[in-house]
């Protein structure tokens, strides 16, 4: 089943007589944090795996000593 915009709107209107648009907006900062923080766990863990792949890659051609 799909949601129309009325739907929608008549949730948030409910949201808002229960909770108050204190406890709203506080609790859509704590959600932009959560997506800030989500964010900066996948830039880091890209980071690492580039990283490693790039130790991965580096140049693994025996040099004369290892011939020997």
């Amino acid at each position: 089943m799909q949601m129309g915009p009325w739907q929608i709107l008549v949730i948030g209107i409910v949201v808002l007589i229960l909770f108050g648009r204190g406890k709203v907006s506080n609790l859509m900062g704590e959600v932009g944090k959560g997506i800030t923080a989500f964010k900066k766990g996948v830039a880091d863990g890209t980071k690492e795996i580039d990283t490693a792949a790039a130790e991965a890659a580096k140049d693994v051609t025996p040099t004369d000593k290892d011939k020997a």
